[in-house]
């Protein structure tokens, strides 16, 4: 099993399988088929039977198997996107910042979208074994809290039982978007 990222770059540093036909909305080519390119050539290579899954939406599916940290912070999130654009914030974007690991402490701030948008943050080259392969110790610290709790999903009938919001409008505050 290989456990492969969209921008993974062969050794010239050029991303494996993009599709520099399509652009994302800063230009880049978009970054898709790495899997199965990988597949391929194993298929090839090893005349062996391969099959590539994107994660992506299994994860997105199974909230259920979110941890309680990742459901807390998520929540937290959405409160304060909520509280800045009640205040008339516009142009930012929430951001989580760990205060503390032992014990995990963190909070949300704001930040400027032209901070983030189109800015790549790498894992640190030192969180990374020598041989490049697997995550050190200091990954580890460092994802050890976001992974760690249980999520009790409220259950009926079989399946799990969501929130019903109940319509409320609200009188708009924010200029039209040019």
């Amino acid at each position: 099993m290989v456990v492969v990222g969209e921008g993974l770059k062969n050794a010239a540093g050029e991303a494996i399988a993009a599709d520099k036909s399509r652009l994302d909305a800063f230009g880049h080519a978009v970054l898709s088929g790495a899997a199965e390119h990988l597949g391929e050539l194993v298929k090839k290579k090893l005349d062996v039977k391969t099959r590539t899954l994107k994660l992506g939406y299994a994860q997105r599916a199974a909230a259920h198997f979110a941890s309680a940290t990742d459901a807390a912070e998520a929540a937290a999130c959405g409160e304060a996107a909520v509280r800045a654009a009640v205040n008339g914030a516009s142009g930012f974007m929430v951001k989580i910042v760990r205060l503390q690991n032992h014990p995990y402490r963190w909070t949300t701030e704001l930040q400027d979208l032209k901070d983030i948008a189109n800015v790549e943050h790498p894992i640190p080259r030192d969180w990374i074994s020598e041989d490049g392969f697997l995550p050190n110790e200091k990954f580890i610290e460092y994802a050890r809290p976001l992974i760690e709790g249980e999520v009790k999903v409220p259950i009926e009938g079989g399946l799990p039982k969501f929130v019903a919001l109940e319509k409320v409008r609200v009188e708009k505050k924010l200029p039209a978007r040019s």
